[in-house]
């Protein structure tokens, strides 16, 4: 990423409270919440800097950060000779400021005295709750060669979904003309729709921003806490801002729902992304564990981690993630199972570890460690959209086991 002194360092953004996406943030923050069986999102932006050759990463962290900090520090390390460091910056209080992060430019205006004297020309602005595989390298060279002073990175999007994202207008030499943050008239949503590949759709804001150094510190001295809503409008009336267009898959996992059926696609045999790519790996942290013991079980497009033991089961478009534990007579159609976090010695006393036998399941999410026993049954049969009690939570009508939950014998959704 260097030629002469022109070097590109990254920012990702660990998030807020999440709480669209609780209870599987009741524990960790966002970008800390397993995907794949046996990633974190979290791993998605730091691979991608990685594999773009960007080795100086800072991540800026707030809520519920024990656990993101912890596979942090165990899964990235760069050695001496690469130059290369990942930093995590938490939020804190200073003489100089007494506040936590207000948003996302807030979070690095907190920091810029360090930002400040890093040797990079550029910073990229990351979210670190996004699934997608992008080449940092491609859209770096895109902004240098627009001589631009800030890039947004944008992708078409349907229509129907312009309400909930920050939509814009690029003119024909890519340079952006309007911005309009999650527009809600019809009318205006009109005059931002273009015809992409043939269709009608919006350019939306990707949240991933490429700025000279010099240019976004003088952005971060506007009033404002938010990339979206204040520094890219400000950057538009004041600087050369163009748009970099990017039609790979791209997933914001904003909510239960798109966090689930984003976790599910992965079982597709064509999907679009995939972290079955050895050019352009995803990387996790190391866990040494055994291979995965099936005894008996009937599984169709399905992920199994490793450490998994499975008896003699029904696995039907469902992802597992690693230690996990599923029990003879087991049916599960359409759940993602992130596994465990430790091997169990069965006690006698207590329902074990994993899914008990005969336990039935459909659109369903299970967080580590839950103990689910005999002859359950998570349907949602009455068809809730929102529901809640002491053993599941229903959100956009997924069911969702939290972490470390333990359901009894014979429970009927």
């Amino acid at each position: 990423m260097k030629s002469g002194k022109v070097r590109l360092g990254a920012i990702i953004l660990g998030g807020g409270r999440g709480e669209r996406l609780s209870p599987l943030t009741s524990y960790r923050a966002k970008p800390a919440v397993h995907i794949g069986g046996k990633y974190r999102l979290i791993d998605v932006p730091i691979s991608n800097c990685i594999n773009s050759g960007i080795n100086l990463i800072h991540i800026l962290t707030q809520f519920n950060t024990t656990s993101l900090h912890r596979h942090i520090s165990r899964t990235y390390k760069f050695d001496i000779y690469s130059r290369g460091d990942i930093e995590i910056l938490a939020a804190q209080q200073t003489a100089k400021n007494r506040d936590w992060f207000q948003g996302t430019a807030d979070a690095v205006r907190s920091y810029w005295e360090r930002f400040a004297t890093m040797d990079v020309s550029h910073y990229v602005i990351l979210a670190g709750d996004h699934l997608y595989k992008m080449d940092y390298s491609e859209f770096f060279q895109h902004h240098l060669d627009n001589d631009a002073d800030v890039s947004v990175a944008v992708h078409p999007m349907p229509v129907k979904e312009a309400p909930q994202l920050g939509v814009l207008q690029a003119n024909d030499d890519g340079s952006i003309a309007d911005f309009i943050e999650k527009p809600q008239e019809q009318s205006v949503i009109d005059s931002l729709t273009e015809m992409v590949d043939g269709e009608p759709q919006v350019l939306a804001s990707m949240g991933i921003y490429i700025f000279k150094k010099e240019v976004l510190e003088a952005v971060l001295k506007t009033e404002g806490d938010d990339f979206g809503k204040n520094m890219i409008p400000y950057s538009i009336d004041n600087f050369k801002t163009v748009a970099f267009q990017f039609k790979g898959y791209w997933e914001d996992i904003g909510t239960i729902r798109t966090f689930f059926e984003a976790n599910i696609a992965l079982t597709e045999e064509k999907f679009k992304f995939t972290f079955y790519n050895e050019d352009y790996p995803v990387y996790t942290r190391q866990r040494f564990l055994p291979g995965s013991e099936i005894r008996g079980a009937k599984i169709d497009h399905s992920i199994i981690s490793e450490g998994c033991k499975i008896g003699n089961a029904e696995i039907k478009d469902s992802v597992i993630g690693i230690r996990a534990v599923i029990r003879d007579g087991v049916k599960f159609d359409r759940v993602y199972f992130m596994g465990a976090d430790f091997f169990e010695h069965v006690s006698q006393d207590t329902i074990p570890i994993g899914i008990g036998e005969n336990t039935v399941m459909n659109n369903v999410i299970l967080d580590k460690n839950v103990r689910i026993g005999k002859n359950v049954k998570l349907l949602n049969k009455e068809q809730h959209s929102e529901f809640s009690d002491d053993f599941v939570t229903i959100k956009d009508g997924i069911i969702i086991v939290a972490k470390n939950i333990t359901i009894p014998d014979n429970y009927n959704i």
